[in-house]
């Protein structure tokens, strides 16, 4: 089956479109990348999606925005099935995570709702393909945190060998971090799955603070390198409570807010530190809570880190990460780029995509995508709501 995934993430800089092959039954799927590409938001949307995620949106606006995210979804969907020299009657089926401007979390880590928009009946319209959405709600809707769904591609894709020694550490950077921690083969560990906290929000809002707003990121870690990191300022940022909450958790832009982002900017300033400096102790901070992540929460010690999301092709930050988890869990790791770990479908950049181009084959195939253990769930799930395409009855008579 050829199925395209979708993704736009907390970032919110453009749409990931993966076309993939995925063969195999639902326990053991084969998946083969086709073609990627990255298209990123026009102006208008973007500052729509930026003014929803900051709570200054009306009904109208969120309404509106869901059809107008749709259509830009649908467009990416074309566009890399021409990339990729497909026709589109050939796609089978799409996967779309939509774009999240709403994670609603409670004092004590219960999700009370989240929104993910960009309409799948819209993407189903124009492209005549039955297209799965709104992954989420289903397993928020069963007691979980709805997040993170890219577990069940990472259990089936990336188990590491038993002689590892010890847990893969699958690291995903986008604006927020998360990881899947795997256990070897062999081992009845459990496989923990969260949120870690800041990836590149908070680094992206010190580059545009620095430049003016001339820069949306901090372009291979130039900024902070050029900076000299206040390791007591990082330390007391790590008493934030997010950090101390126990798995399953989850989190996103409504807690590490462009208004944290200037609180910390303010100390750093008081503390006499420059635009650049600024930059380094946030690049810093995001490197220690996620060595701080496995310290405190791996089930075995971290012998690998598999990096993926916008923050591996950051230099100084993957440099921080490694010097981080070497200081915190008391061992040097091997850290690899997700693109370089053989056998693996796709690369950085393409596999949260991919995840959802599963998670939607995984729900015509009547079968469940989320990972309870990972994200608190009473059980497993089948994930997504359903946009009937032209090719909906082919699509189902072929299953």
């Amino acid at each position: 089956m050829r199925v395209v995934g979708l993704m736009s993430g907390t970032s919110a800089d453009g749409i990931d479109a993966v076309l993939a092959e995925i063969t195999g039954t639902a326990g053991r799927p084969q998946m083969r990348q086709l073609a990627f590409e990255t298209f990123p938001w026009p102006l208008r949307e973007r500052e729509l999606i930026g003014k929803l995620i900051a709570g200054r949106g009306g009904t109208r606006d969120v309404s509106r925005a869901g059809f107008l995210l749709g259509e830009q979804f649908a467009e990416a969907v074309l566009r890399v099935a021409k990339i990729s020299g497909t026709g589109i009657a050939e796609v089978d089926l799409i996967g779309s995570h939509g774009q999240t401007v709403w994670h609603e979390i409670e004092e004590d880590g219960a999700v009370q709702s989240t929104l993910q928009i960009g309409e799948a009946a819209v993407i189903a319209e124009r492209t005549g393909i039955t297209t799965v959405a709104d992954f989420r709600v289903a397993d928020v809707a069963a007691g979980g945190q709805g997040a993170p769904l890219i577990p069940i591609f990472d259990r089936l894709f990336l188990r590491p060998p038993a002689n590892l020694g010890g847990c893969r550490a699958v690291q995903n950077i986008g604006g927020i971090g998360n990881v899947t921690l795997l256990p070897p083969e062999g081992s009845d560990a459990s496989i923990p799955a969260f949120d870690t906290g800041p990836g590149n929000v908070l680094i992206d809002w010190a580059a545009a603070r620095a430049t003016d707003g001339a820069l949306r990121f901090d372009k291979d870690g130039e900024l902070a390198a050029r900076g000299r990191c206040d390791d007591k300022l990082v330390e007391r940022w790590l008493e934030h409570p997010y950090y101390q909450q126990l798995p399953p958790k989850s989190t996103g832009r409504e807690m590490f807010s462009s208004a944290l982002a200037g609180n910390y900017c303010l100390e750093a300033a008081e503390a006499g530190l420059s635009t650049a400096d600024f930059a380094a102790a946030v690049t810093e901070l995001t490197a220690a809570s996620i060595a701080e992540s496995y310290r405190r929460f791996a089930p075995l010690p971290v012998m690998e880190v598999v990096v993926c999301g916008g923050g591996a092709r950051n230099p100084v930050l993957m440099e921080r990460i490694g010097a981080q988890v070497a200081r915190r869990c008391g061992r040097e790791v091997s850290l690899v780029r997700y693109g370089e770990v053989a056998g693996v479908p796709g690369d950085e950049d393409s596999k949260e995509a991919l995840g959802f181009a599963l998670l939607a084959w995984l729900t015509v195939q009547g079968a469940g995508g989320n990972v309870p253990e990972s994200t608190g769930a009473s059980g497993v799930r089948v994930l997504g709501k359903i946009a009937p395409g032209r090719n909906y009855r082919r699509l189902m008579a072929d299953l």
